[in-house]
């Protein structure tokens, strides 16, 4: 049992620590643990110089002193400047504790650093103020204002109170001794009855990460650790959060194609009176679950529409069953291939509009139109040329009666307005339980723009979101990512919540810390590199909920905001998500994929050994630096590579992922072991982008969906470079990579990520879209075939979705909520039917 000793100046908790030694008990502290930390550690050293210039440490390299005299007055300047030391310095500390095997902890700022996540309970000394005063004032000879401004900086006794297992009053009154006798006591029989719930690691154990399978899916479960230990205000904020992240469910259903939300409510219909068992049954049973997994009627990734395999007889059979009322519209949706044949195409040489069927534009607008209407709108845009909003990207392109074009608003009274009224209610319910005026900040934002769509709010938004660095609690909720448009302007709406971990976030503050180096080593041309990394911060977050089109199939890592300006003038925030990470891990080990595809055994140890390290690395590397990496020049617009603008921008943020992963720079940072590490990574990427990734692609299609296109495009590339650094070959009727030059493919992959990066920073549309159409769509035939193949004889599923925990909250008599109950036992239809229930917010049509 861990336990951290706490309390506020001059309340006596040295003496309390001091007490606790004389009988025997080893004390972590924290403060000179810091100290220590920023003399001593040469990540804190490089990262402190750089922050805050190389005069905050005196003396020779080998007997270095920290200038506190510099220090303090960074400090003092504003509470930024505190969070940004914090953050280089914090999850060191953590991670030192941890690693003492010391369970008990003295720290001042127990709440403020989040250290309190790191213990099991928690001791509060206190002491009335007017002896806290006299005490401060013998043993530091300050007065009384002096005080008054140190205890000003810290939060309240009550504050302290609220977390507190055990208060120790050391008043001069009370004894001492007695109390911390009770406390010790108390800390015996808890050892001794968590010794006899024997079963509490046998519940770890068998956590159901693991859920069921249906078509090319299989969902999984994961565990938000550590939501237990979070106090009422931080579960209560957690809770509005996530009632606002699900109340915006409906939009993205309508965003991914306009019948969705009447299909739903009629196939729903359907699936709660099913009482059959026959294969017409069974098989709308799967597709049901397909919907919504995919949000509509259209697969997830692939964009195709999917089949029924059930008949039409058959739905009109039950639809009259429970009186229905039969669309025969909607029956033609489901059963007529040719109509809405893909969600979002990406095809050369077609119209890209005409054939998507995503909700974006009004039918019948064309690709010219819209590409007109949005270049004649930055055109004649009186914002600063240099900081242009993201034009179009919470809107719907509509005609008017007089044929000309429009957009219709995501915002309240126009377009999606009763649930974004849903969203902005949660928020405002939000608001009290916030942990800083940094988040109330972000929180009103978020709100006016909800209110008014205007995107200059939004930068405003992301801007304030962005400087939110010091919070433990943290969410993105909004129009977001452009994957969904076929011409990449419009953003669909996703919400996810998270807390930090904050062991973790070591190793991706060290990469931010690092930013600069990582932009001026780069191979690309300077005059695309960034001078300046500016407010980059990074995270390993643990996921609480993910809805709208993060649900239930997320990246695992994400990189915001997507406007340029506000990354060229304000950086990024990058977060990989380590539960989700862990559950995909845990479900998949034993599944028989390495043994089937990874040439040879000692490749596979290679994996082993060094594979989960380097797969969380180059996630960190791709969202935390390779996104906000580079520059455009100036005059080119962030839309220039149209329909190749999101695989060009994965491409570059994987480029420089794996760049980076095979440099000794990583080895000095500690991040990877040794120089092999990065082999492990160099396979496994490769062998997807060449083999492993066609599983998820149906016979005869190609590749539509933009990270797929990325990772082919740079595996064919790679592969197609002079020297044969990289082959496929056949054994045994069985097609595999075999790797002839790791260096060699370092050097590709240097050159390559020159290219991409110079396409982007000059807009060059034409060398996109060679590249993309000649590396990252087409599929051999007979590869594809041999590789489903072989893959159906695993039993596994492609594709992997998340079933959410469900939250509870607990009332008094008055309404107030006392506690957040958290359960994983809901099953996929279970919840899908329960969110239709509770967030059903939005009409058939809109």
């Amino acid at each position: 049992m861990k336990i951290a000793i706490t309390g506020g100046i001059g309340s006596g908790k040295s003496y309390v620590c001091h007490l606790l030694e004389q009988r025997g008990i080893e004390i972590f502290y924290c403060d000179d643990e810091a100290k220590r930390i920023m003399v001593e550690h040469p990540g804190v050293q490089e990262a402190l110089t750089a922050l805050v210039g190389p005069e905050v440490y005196t003396g020779q390299p080998d007997s270095l002193q920290l200038n506190k005299a510099v220090l303090g007055s960074y400090l003092r300047k504003n509470a930024e400047n505190t969070a940004k030391v914090n953050v280089i310095v914090h999850p060191r500390v953590a991670e030192a504790f941890l690693e003492s095997g010391k369970e008990w902890m003295e720290c001042a700022i127990l709440k403020e650093s989040g250290f309190q996540h790191l213990v099991d309970r928690i001791v509060v000394v206190t002491c009335p103020l007017e002896e806290r005063y006299r005490r401060i004032m013998e043993r530091d000879h300050c007065d009384r204002d002096t005080i008054s401004r140190w205890l000003s900086m810290q939060i309240s006794d009550e504050e302290r109170l609220e977390m507190a297992d055990f208060q120790i009053i050391n008043d001069g009154v009370t004894s001492l001794e007695e109390q911390i006798t009770e406390l010790l006591s108390m800390k015996a029989d808890e050892q001794n009855q968590t010794m006899t719930e024997s079963n509490k690691e046998e519940t770890l154990a068998s956590f159901p990460y693991a859920g069921e399978k249906f078509a090319d899916i299989q969902m999984l479960r994961y565990k938000v650790e550590g939501f237990d230990d979070l106090n009422l205000q931080q579960k209560t904020y957690i809770y509005h959060l996530t009632e606002a992240a699900l109340a915006g469910r409906d939009i993205l259903f309508d965003q991914n194609g306009k019948y969705n939300l009447r299909l739903r409510r009629m196939l729903e219909a359907v699936y709660l009176s099913l009482d059959e068992n026959s294969l017409d049954a069974d098989a709308f049973k799967v597709y049901m679950k397909r919907f919504w997994f995919s949000s509509g009627i259209h697969h997830h990734y692939g964009c195709e529409k999917f089949q029924p395999g059930f008949s039409e007889e058959w739905l009109r059979e039950a639809l009259t069953a429970i009186n229905y009322p039969i669309d025969d519209e909607l029956l033609r949706v489901i059963f007529d291939p040719t109509v809405d044949p893909l969600r979002c195409n990406q095809r050369e040489n077609e119209d890209l509009l005409l054939t998507s069927a995503s909700n974006y534009y009004e039918d019948g607008i064309t690709q010219a139109e819209a590409e007109k209407f949005y270049a004649d709108l930055r055109a004649n845009s009186s914002c600063k040329a240099d900081c242009p909003p993201q034009f179009g990207l919470n809107s719907r392109l509509e005609r008017t009666n007089d044929g000309r074009l429009k957009e219709n608003i995501y915002r309240i009274g126009e377009l999606y307005s009763l649930a974004i009224e849903k969203i902005v209610g949660h928020l405002i319910d939000a608001l009290p339980f916030a942990e800083n005026d940094q988040q109330r900040k972000v929180i009103r934002l978020l709100i006016d723009f909800y209110n008014t769509g205007n995107l200059t709010v939004f930068d405003d938004y992301c801007i304030a979101w962005l400087e939110d660095t010091a919070s433990l609690i943290d969410f993105v909720n909004g129009f977001t990512e452009t994957y969904g448009d076929p011409l990449g302007y419009k953003a669909s709406w996703e919400s996810i919540v998270n807390f930090k971990d904050l062991v973790a976030t070591q190793r991706t503050e060290t990469m931010a810390a690092n930013a600069q180096w990582f932009e001026d080593h780069s191979p690309v041309d300077p005059r695309f590199k960034k001078s300046e990394c500016r407010g980059i911060s990074a995270k390993v977050i643990t996921g609480a909920i993910i809805t709208g089109d993060l649900y239930p199939s997320t990246a695992i890592g994400i990189n915001l905001p997507n406007s340029d300006w506000v990354r060229r003038d304000h950086g990024s925030k990058s977060v990989t998500i380590g539960n989700f990470t862990d559950a995909y891990n845990k479900a998949s080990r034993g599944s028989g994929m390495m043994e089937e595809f990874v040439i040879d055994e000692a490749t596979r140890e290679l994996i082993r050994t060094y594979g989960d390290v380097c797969d969380d690395l180059h996630t960190d590397l791709h969202e935390c630096l390779g996104h906000g990496s580079g520059q455009l020049l100036p005059g080119v617009s962030s839309d220039a590579l149209k329909a190749y603008s999101s695989t060009i921008e994965e491409a570059r943020a994987d480029l420089f992922g794996l760049y980076y992963i095979a440099d000794e720079k990583l080895v000095e940072l500690g991040l990877t072991p040794d120089c092999e590490a990065y082999k492990s990574q160099y396979y496994t990427y490769m062998m997807n982008g060449l083999l492993t990734q066609l599983v998820r692609i149906q016979p005869g299609a190609t590749i539509e969906e933009a990270h797929m296109r990325n990772r082919a495009l740079i595996a064919h590339w790679v592969m197609e470079q002079p020297g044969n650094a990289l082959e496929l070959i056949s054994r045994e009727g069985k097609t595999f990579l075999r790797i002839n030059d790791y260096e060699a493919i370092h050097h590709h992959i240097g050159a390559l990520l020159a290219e991409v990066q110079r396409i982007k920073s000059e807009g060059d549309f034409e060398a996109a879209r060679h590249l993309v159409e000649d590396y990252g769509v087409q599929i051999g035939a007979e590869l594809h075939k041999e590789v489903l193949e072989r893959y159906q004889k695993l039993d596994l599923k492609p594709y992997k979705g998340f079933i959410n925990p469900r939250y509870t909250a607990v009332r008094d008599a008055q309404g107030e909520i006392t506690d957040v109950l958290i359960s994983y036992d809901e099953e996929f239809d279970e919840q899908s039917l329960r969110y239709s229930r509770e967030y059903n917010f939005l009409p058939d049509i809109n």
